[in-house]
This record gives C-alpha cells, structure tokens and sequence, in this order.
C-alpha cells in the first residue's frame, strides 16, 4: 500500500498485497494474498477477490447493480484465484435474486467488459473487449468471447463455446459450438479450442455428430433430441449437450441458414 491510496480499517487484505496509488478499498472487502491492484482502481463493499488477481487502471468491483429494483440488499462481487481484470472493466455485485456476482478462476476479462448483477462465469474463461453482459447471464468454463459482444439477460453460454466479436447473444448458446452472425446462430463446433485442451479426435467426432442431428439434418429440436438419446454413443459430452439443451426453457440459438 502506498500514502496515495485509501485503504479501509475493516478490509480485510492479504499477504504481499500490493495497492497502487490513488486506489480505493472500501469497507466489507477481501483480497486474497499476492493480488496486485493498479492505480485507479476502485473496490466497494461486497467485493471478494482471490489471490495472484491482477486489476488494472480504471476497473470498478462490486459497484452496486444498475437495477432500479435493488434496495440496498448485502450482496457480493466475488472473483477467483488468478483472474486478469483489464482497464476499465466493471463488475457489479449481486441483488437478491442470487445474492452475488461471480467471476472464477483463471480467466481474462479484457478492456471495458461490463459484468452486470448476478451473472455467474466459470473458470478459464476469456473475454475480449467491450463485451456486456446483462444481468443473470451464465457463462459455462472454457468459454471464449470475441470483442464487441453483446449478451441479453438470462442467456446461458455452454462450456468451451466460442462467440465471433461483434454479435448479439439473445438465446442460449449450447456447449462445445461455435456461434456467429446476426441473428446469431450455430456456425460448427469448437474444435480448435477442444484439441487444445485435450479432447482426443474420436470424441470431437461424436459431438460434431450430435449437432448435424440438432442443427443440420432437418429435424425439429423435440425430435433431434429423441434421436440424440438413441443413437449417439453414451459419453459425458452427449450427456451435458442433452441437459443443456432440455434445461433451455427460452430457447437455443438457431441453425445455419
């Protein structure tokens, strides 16, 4: 901590903590050992932030939600251990609807990223710059956001997809798919980002044929999923992308016209 920075005596801060000048830590806040915050960066009350965090100039955690419906509830902010936050990101903490805002563990949140009340990213996630999301969004591991995105409230995003940058996110986006166009819709599966992280060509296979049946040989997704159930090999991917889907009550992005 240096003379150029507030830090609050409630605050609970821990070891090898370094607080850049003109940073400000409010009251009811923790930050992990090893976590660096730059110079202007702003941290309210309810923020919980993990340890070896890096937060740059301009970022703002656990401001309250901008929901008119908020009255003042206590609710958190909370970012896991080895979490990048860029310049100017915000994150707003929780509202009584699930009570925290939350970011997990070794991911990157990249220049002007809005994270609005009460979404929920998972680990290892990447998120490019001037991405928003809405409020109540949910965002699986291994996800990956290109730049300029915009994501509606209550949208769920399923582990290992991959968004194109400059599209607007208005369904679900089911597991392992890659997603772009406006409207947006199901351009093939991820399986650059699967190799990558280990998926063997035998398995990419199977969910590449889970989404011809889904998305391309004209079946309506009622019927698809039937199909899915019968004849693609048991597999934990298959079991994920049925529950997913069958858990999508608003509805998943559409198929390729």
């Amino acid at each position: 901590m240096t003379q150029l920075s507030y830090l609050h005596p409630e605050a609970k801060i821990g070891k090898n903590v370094i607080l850049a000048p003109f940073s400000t830590v409010y009251e009811n806040v923790e930050i992990g050992d090893g976590t660096w915050v730059g110079p202007n960066v702003t941290i309210f009350p309810g923020a919980r932030i993990g340890k070896n965090c890096k937060l740059f100039p301009g970022s703002v955690i656990a401001a309250i939600p901008q929901d008119l419906k908020f009255k003042g509830e206590e609710t958190t902010a909370e970012i896991g251990d080895n979490t990048t936050i860029r310049e100017c990101v915000t994150v707003n903490r929780g509202t009584i609807d699930k009570q925290k805002t939350v970011i997990g563990s070794n991911s990157l949140l990249m220049a002007y990223v809005h994270v609005a009340h009460d979404c929920m990213i998972g680990n290892n996630v990447i998120i490019a710059n001037s991405v928003n999301l809405a409020g109540h969004v949910d965002i699986d591991d291994w996800v990956i956001i290109e730049g300029g995105v915009g994501i509606s409230q209550f949208v769920k995003i399923g582990a290992h997809a991959f968004i194109t940058g400059h599209t607007g996110v208005r369904k679900n986006v089911p597991p392992f798919t890659k997603a772009a166009r406006e409207p947006l819709q199901y351009i093939g599966i991820n399986s650059v980002g699967l190799r990558r992280r280990g998926f063997s060509n035998e398995r990419i296979s199977e969910i590449e044929d889970i989404y011809r049946t889904l998305y391309i040989k004209g079946h309506n997704v009622t019927n698809a999923l039937a199909i899915i159930e019968q004849e693609a090999p048991a597999s934990p991917e298959k079991d994920q992308i049925l529950r997913f889907i069958r858990e999508s009550k608003d509805g998943i992005m559409r198929g390729i016209s």
